[in-house]
């Protein structure tokens, strides 16, 4: 049976939590072929114990392709051989456990791999089966349906469709993915959808996790009918993001997360241009926290710096949330190294990645804006 997590104390111990993200491909080699692996993260617990952490964050450990970095999973109840097994992975939560550590494990629920079985099963069942309906598989628009069927942008760039030839030969549909053509979008309009996601959660639980931070949770659900953009759209009622069914989600997921002891939590990843459009994720009985992207865009200035928090602050308040202070992850450019540059500002366009840096200057300005993040309310 998995070791139980930390006691609970008298403020949930989320609303104050210092969590370390682990990306465990470059975070330690335990078995010596140049890898990070689990075993690498089970030498080094005493370690992050030390930090003085109080909950790690695994990104994508799930058997995976690896087109983006293992946010492609083919198959969210193992882990994928080069970082180990399930039994590890067990082991490994039980022993972060035993030294007063939680486990907050990735969900990816906005699309798969394009090898996940649902996936290969939809391409070999052929236009109009329901194998296809798990997925967004659209006729093209033109004469012979030459053209992608809306005008949808993947946030990696170039159109968010891609056209599949059948198996007779045949230029056949498209099928939507927002981000890679290797992650096709799921329908999340679709009951198969729904429910394989609330036994992945169960799965997870079950082992002793204490919580999810979930990937594009802003993402889910799209407009009925997938209508287009258009030339001038406005950033705060785009068709593929913050559509009002993904809070009917997050409900159900709470429900079933509620029902485990510890303290389990949400952590969702939501960009999103208003700050009330983002508390609406926080609500009693939705997410229990998000990444506070405003912060990590901040400029190292302390009039910027001052606005977000003060911002910040002020639209947490009305949903009682506690803000989750970021710097940087996987998917930016390291504060360190953003604080060297002469403009410290970042945007996901950031255009200015290989921009000179003064690491000594990095250096100096992240451990002051670590301990600012340190003083304010809330997490880190």
């Amino acid at each position: 049976m998995p070791q139980s997590a930390p006691s609970p104390t008298t403020s949930p111990w989320w609303r104050h939590a210092a969590i370390y993200q682990i990306y465990i491909r470059s975070f330690a080699d335990g078995n010596g072929d140049g890898t990070g692996d689990i075993a690498g993260v089970r030498e080094r617990l005493p370690y992050l114990r030390q930090l003085g952490v109080d909950a790690l964050w695994f990104n994508p450990w799930y058997v995976s392709p690896m087109a983006d970095a293992g946010y492609d999973v083919a198959d969210y109840r193992d882990i994928d051989p080069i970082f180990g097994t399930l039994a590890e992975a067990e082991e490994l939560i039980d022993e972060a456990h035993g030294h007063e550590l939680r486990v907050i494990v990735d969900l990816v629920p906005n699309h798969c791999s394009d090898r996940h079985p649902w996936f290969v099963q939809a391409l070999a069942a052929g236009p109009g089966s329901p194998e296809r309906e798990r997925f967004w598989f659209l006729p093209g628009r033109g004469t012979h349906g030459e053209l992608p069927p809306n005008d949808w942008n993947s946030y990696f760039g170039g159109p968010a469709w891609t056209r599949i030839t059948e198996a007779d030969g045949t230029q056949g549909s498209w099928y939507l993915h927002m981000f890679a053509p290797e992650q096709p979008d799921l329908n999340w309009e679709h009951p198969d959808v729904r429910a394989e996601f609330e036994d992945v959660l169960r799965f997870w639980l079950d082992r002793g996790v204490d919580g999810f931070r979930i990937d594009v949770a802003h993402g889910l659900a799209k407009k009925p009918g997938l209508p287009d953009v258009g030339e001038n759209p406005d950033p705060t009622d785009l068709p593929y993001q913050d559509v009002d069914a993904v809070h009917a989600v997050y409900r159900d997921w709470r429900k079933i997360l509620d029902t485990y002891p510890g303290e389990r939590v949400f952590i969702g990843e939501v960009w999103l241009p208003e700050a009330e459009q983002f508390a609406r994720y926080l609500r009693h009985d939705e997410l229990h926290s998000a990444f506070n992207f405003d912060y990590l865009c901040s400029p190292w200035d302390s009039g910027a710096l001052r606005k977000v928090v003060d911002a910040t602050l002020a639209s947490h308040e009305p949903v009682g949330a506690p803000p989750t202070w970021v710097l940087s992850n996987h998917d930016t450019i390291r504060h360190v190294t953003r604080y060297g540059r002469a403009d410290t500002s970042f945007d996901m366009g950031d255009k200015r990645l290989l921009d000179p840096s003064d690491p000594g200057l990095g250096r100096h300005r992240g451990r002051a804006a670590a301990l600012v993040s340190f003083a304010l309310p809330g997490g880190v």
